[in-house]
């Protein structure tokens, strides 16, 4: 805003132009003043909130492989009555794969879903929050802990879990899980300490329908598949905790609640397409319905 200096006459005629230097003067030093005191403020800001995001960043990663409390666990087996309202959500349904005469995969008799990803992986780290709501709804976790994608990765030290040396148990699907590597570089420098390792036939699957090996990837039983993300964790889970995430998610508005539960209902329908549509009080919901229309 800039100030303007009226160098006129006065009313009773006297000439005033005398005083002029010094008025301009004055308000030149005020508008020092004030840009100064701007610029200061502007770098305290940006110090203030580079201070807050490397130090929520830094107590995310404290919490890397704690175990989850079972009042998260619990939380994110969602009602039908919020994923109804969600539907698709904010999903990317660009990575679904329809596979059409194939033979099917099975564990223990039943629908195996597979997943192979890895710790370090912002997207893989996304997509788990979804996972679990979904796998939630056909069976039961236990063990699970939290972990955060690599801190030097986009979107850095996502909050999220791990799958690894944690339980499922179903009675509908068997649900396989392969973490490639933790989210801490490895000894040699080149890539993230190795985890878990792929199997000949998973490695051959992935070849099939991911052929950049691109992570996350996720098969439904052989009868379709998801590659990559189906959102973006900079935008929804950046800088966020696990509580607030869990909160969010409960409130239709959010981008948490939008992507998440989507995603979550997404690959619920393709596990639905996978096991028959077992069980029913899942499987015949208007979310799974409408996103059938979709393949």
């Amino acid at each position: 805003m800039e100030n303007n200096v009226n160098q006129s006459s006065s009313s009773n005629g006297t000439n005033q132009s005398s005083t002029a230097p010094s008025s301009v003067k004055k308000v030149k030093t005020n508008k020092l003043v004030y840009l100064g005191l701007i610029v200061v403020i502007a770098i305290v800001f940006a110090a203030l909130v580079l201070f807050s995001q490397s130090s929520n960043s830094n107590k995310l990663v404290s919490f890397d492989n704690v175990l989850v409390p079972q009042s998260i666990v619990s939380k994110l087996n969602t009602p039908n009555s919020l994923n109804n309202l969600i539907g698709i959500g904010t999903a990317s349904y660009s990575g679904v794969t329809q596979i059409q005469n194939s033979t099917e995969l099975t564990l223990n008799n039943k629908p195996e879903i597979l997943y192979i990803g890895a710790e370090y992986c912002p997207f893989c780290a996304a997509q788990r929050w979804s996972m679990i709501i979904a796998l939630s709804r056909f069976g039961t976790f236990s063990n699970l802990h939290f972990m955060t994608s690599s801190a030097s990765d986009y979107s850095p030290s996502t909050p999220t879990f791990t799958f690894y040396n944690s339980t499922y148990t179903s009675n509908y699907i068997s649900f396989v899980s392969v973490e490639q590597t933790t989210n801490k570089p490895s000894s040699s420098g080149a890539g993230y300490a190795p985890l878990q390792n792929i199997t000949r036939s998973q490695e051959a699957l992935m070849s099939q329908y991911d052929g950049q090996g691109s992570i996350p990837f996720i098969l439904f039983a052989n009868k379709s598949a998801i590659v990559g993300a189906t959102y973006d964790p900079l935008s929804v889970l950046d800088l966020l905790n696990w509580s607030t995430v869990v909160s969010n998610i409960y409130n239709t508005s959010t981008l948490q609640s939008q992507a998440i539960i989507g995603s979550a209902n997404l690959i619920t329908t393709k596990i639905c397409e996978a096991d028959n549509n077992t069980p029913q009080s899942v499987c015949s919901q208007q979310y799974v319905k409408q996103i059938e229309k979709l393949s």
